[in-house]
C-alpha cells in the first residue's frame, strides 16, 4: 500500500466514523424504530446503503480490483442461527450494535469503550488460540458478482437519481444550515457510510473494524498496522462527529454500564465469529450479494432484538 493510498483510506475511515454519529446502520435503533414508531426509515436506509456497496463491488470486479479480497459465501448451518441469536442478544444487551457502539463512544459514553474489549474476548471464546473456530463451510462467491453489466448500470442510474434529488431539495433550502441539515440527516449519513465503505473497498479491500478485532484473536495474527490505524481513524471520526453535532457529553463509567457493554460486546464477538460476520459485515457485504447465510443471520438477529426490546418494554410497564 502506497502512502497516498493509505492516507486516502484514513480519510475515508474518518468520514465513516463521522457519519456513524447520525447514520442508520445500528440494527438495535432500526428495530426500536419499527416497534415504537411503526416505521422503517432506518431499515430502508440500511438497505439502500447496501445497494451502493453492491454497485462498488460490481464496479471493482469490472475493473479487476481486489478480486482476491471479494467476500466469500458460507453455508447455512446451525452455527449461523446460534451465532445470529448471540449477535442480536449482545446488541440488545449492549444497547447498540457494533456501529452504534462506536457512535456512543464518540459521544463520550466511556462505557462503550468496553464493547470492543468484550467483542475481542468473545472472539477468543469462539476461536481460542490453537483451535479452529467451528464456522460454516466456505462456498464460492455470490453469483451476483457475475451479474450482467446492466445491473451495474441500473445501480448507477439509481445513485445519480438519489444525488440529484438531494441536490434539488437542497436548492429549496437556504445554503449553510440547509447543507448541514442534509448531510446530517440519518438517511444521507448512512449513504456516506456506504460510500466510504466502497472507497475503502477500492483502496484496501472490504474492511470493517470488527474484522480487525477478530483478526487480533486469531491463531495466525499478522499485526497489520495499517488496518489498526484505520480502526483508530474510525474512532477519531466518531469523536469529531460527536463534537460537531454537540453530542459529546462525557459520561463516567459505572459498574452497571461497564458490565452491560462488556457482556454485550462479548456476546456479539462470539456470535459474529460463528456466523461469521458482524452487523456491519452482514449489511454492507453479505445481504446485497443475496447470500442465504447473511439473510438468515440478519433476520434471526432482527427477531432476537425485537423480542428482547418487547420483553423489556413489557417489564417496564
Amino acid at each position: 500500500m502506497t502512502t497516498t493510498v493509505f492516507l486516502l483510506a484514513m480519510v475515508l475511515a474518518t468520514a465513516m466514523g463521522f457519519a456513524v454519529q447520525r447514520g442508520a446502520t445500528c440494527t438495535v435503533a432500526a428495530v426500536d424504530e419499527v416497534i415504537s414508531k411503526r416505521r422503517a426509515h432506518r431499515l430502508l436506509a440500511m438497505m439502500e446503503a447496501s445497494v451502493w456497496v453492491l454497485g462498488g463491488l460490481l464496479l471493482a470486479k469490472a475493473m479487476g480490483g481486489h478480486m482476491n479480497l471479494m467476500p466469500a459465501g458460507y453455508t447455512v448451518s446451525s452455527s449461523v442461527f446460534f451465532g445470529a441469536i448471540l449477535l442480536g442478544l449482545g446488541a440488545a444487551v449492549n444497547g447498540a450494535c457494533v456501529f452504534g457502539a462506536i457512535a456512543r463512544l464518540g459521544s463520550g459514553d466511556w462505557s462503550y469503550s468496553l464493547t470492543p474489549v468484550g467483542f475481542y474476548i468473545g472472539c477468543l471464546l469462539a476461536h481460542p488460540p490453537g483451535v479452529k473456530a467451528m464456522m460454516p463451510r466456505v462456498v464460492a462467491p455470490s453469483a451476483v458478482l457475475d451479474a450482467p453489466i446492466g445491473l451495474l448500470f441500473l445501480i448507477v442510474v439509481w445513485i445519480f437519481f438519489r444525488i440529484t434529488w438531494s441536490l434539488r431539495l437542497l436548492s429549496m433550502e437556504s445554503l449553510g444550515s440547509g447543507i448541514f441539515r442534509m448531510l446530517w440527516a440519518p438517511h444521507a449519513a448512512t449513504l456516506v457510510i456506504g460510500f466510504s465503505f466502497v472507497g475503502l473497498l477500492y483502496l484496501v479491500g472490504p474492511w470493517t473494524y470488527t474484522e480487525v478485532l477478530a483478526e487480533w484473536s486469531g491463531t495466525e495474527i499478522a499485526l497489520d498496522l495499517s488496518r489498526t490505524l484505520l480502526f483508530l481513524a474510525l474512532l477519531a471520526g466518531a469523536v469529531w462527529g460527536g463534537r460537531t453535532a454537540a453530542r459529546f457529553k462525557p459520561t463516567r463509567l459505572t459498574i452497571k454500564s461497564s458490565v452491560r457493554c462488556l457482556s454485550g460486546g462479548l456476546l456479539m464477538g462470539t456470535g459474529s465469529l460463528l456466523i461469521p460476520g458482524g452487523n456491519d459485515g452482514l449489511i454492507l457485504v453479505g445481504m446485497q450479494l443475496l447470500s442465504p447465510y447473511a439473510w438468515v443471520a440478519f433476520v434471526t438477529m432482527f427477531v432476537t432484538i425485537a423480542f428482547f426490546l418487547k420483553g423489556q418494554s413489557l417489564l417496564r410497564n
